[in-house]
């Protein structure tokens, strides 16, 4: 048997001739830009997630060493642990605040997501129109955007919902004292409610989104809708929403994953707390108080886990059942 030598075998390798070590030099300044992400990537997200991922499965409060407790803090989320208590006897603890607050969120997701994307798109379809000042109004509706988010924000929203809030004392107004609205950020009933209207309050970025995607529908698709006698609404049902289904997908996605993930607004209107009575106790906001109010890091990151579980999720089924849908151009 013959050998290859070495710079045969290099060639065969690559099939172009050339040498792999004039490959890599040629490829040295791309390897180099590289770098800084990777660090970031290695350094400020896989080896958190790697970390948080151990801990999940230990007892830990950021003064002791963690302690392996095995798949203890999961147990303690959904079916409870046994520990005997100073009498000797043996309970069961079971956190049902964990269940109240994936409820809250899911809840809030349901409600916001569906909200705020039908919002956005009716606001990007008057946006779309060839109006004289529409550069300038598409600035102002991008604004709450900017600023929803914010601590400030949500401060004034907890102001204006409030029993002698601005949004009370219009009612009252209005009603000539007849009406006597409640306190909507302190009743159970309603605080959650307010949270939704601040969410799609925060429209903008999903209406941008749209409006680029309504121009780049063809205007010969409406032109021949008009001649075969199909009015405004038929245009928007039969050509705009197939049209933009993939970016009224995308942006599904988007703000469902952000939902998920809700925790300034409630932290500022609840005090920290997600009261009254639990009602505005998003899961992100119970996930801080056990890990930095109460010191449950170990617990703390079973959540986060179960939080990635449970987004991961959502998106794999709105991805399977979206294929009836999402058109995308195919024909199918």
């Amino acid at each position: 048997m013959i050998k290859a030598s070495q710079p045969t075998r290099q060639k065969i390798y690559l099939k172009s001739g050339r040498s792999l070590n004039s490959v890599v030099k040629d490829n040295l300044s791309s390897y180099a830009f590289m770098v800084p992400w990777l660090l970031g990537f290695f350094l400020l997200v896989l080896y958190p997630m790697g970390y948080s991922f151990y801990l999940s499965f230990t007892e830990f409060n950021l003064i002791r060493d963690p302690k392996w407790i095995g798949l203890n803090n999961f147990r303690e989320m959904f079916t409870g642990i046994d520990f005997i208590g100073a009498d000797g006897e043996l309970y069961k603890y079971r956190d049902t605040r964990f269940m109240t607050s994936l409820w809250v969120t899911v809840k809030y997701v349901f409600l916001s997501v569906p909200a705020k994307l039908i919002f956005a798109l009716a606001v990007a379809m008057l946006m779309s129109q060839k109006l004289r000042g529409i550069p300038l109004y598409r600035t102002i509706y991008y604004i709450p955007t900017l600023l929803g988010g914010s601590v400030a924000i949500s401060v004034l929203w907890r102001q204006l919902f409030s029993s002698e809030g601005a949004i009370n004392a219009i009612i009252r107004s209005v009603s000539n004292g007849a009406l006597n609205p409640p306190s909507w950020i302190s009743s159970p009933e309603f605080a959650l409610y307010t949270l939704v209207l601040l969410s799609v309050w925060q429209f903008g970025s999903p209406m941008i989104i749209f409006l680029a995607g309504i121009k780049q529908i063809p205007t010969e698709y409406y032109e021949a809708a008009s001649v075969d006698g199909a009015g405004k609404f038929k245009q928007f049902i039969f050509i705009t929403l197939p049209c933009l289904s993939p970016i009224i997908f995308f942006n599904f996605i988007m703000q469902m994953i952000g939902a998920f993930q809700a925790f300034t607004q409630a932290y500022i209107i609840s005090n920290g707390q997600g009261g009254p009575v639990d009602s505005t106790l998003f899961y992100s906001l119970y996930l801080y108080m056990r890990g930095f109010a109460q010191g449950y890091m170990g617990y703390a990151s079973a959540m986060a886990w179960v939080l990635l579980v449970i987004i991961a999720t959502f998106t794999f089924l709105a991805f399977k059942f979206s294929g009836r849908l999402v058109s995308y151009g195919s024909g199918e």
